[in-house]
């Protein structure tokens, strides 16, 4: 059995789907707000203060693809 050494293969289970989070459905972090706030300025669009984590999860990646921010 082989299994992947996270030191050398830092992303192999780094990048989770958002709705595969356990802790999905919590309110977002006080981090992702503030973050989110900040692209949803930049992209024009009204701060949705009332997202899970995993929601503001999605919308950020949505935001940063669309600000030019990011990845």
């Amino acid at each position: 059995m082989t299994t992947e050494n996270p030191k050398t293969h830092p992303t192999s289970n780094a990048e989770k789907d958002p709705a595969d989070w356990t802790t999905g459905d919590e309110a977002m972090t006080g981090a992702q707000a503030s973050y989110l706030k900040t692209l949803s300025e930049e992209a024009g669009e009204e701060f949705d203060d009332s997202l899970t984590k995993a929601d503001a999860s999605k919308k950020i990646d949505e935001l940063q693809a669309k600000t030019g921010r990011g990845k």
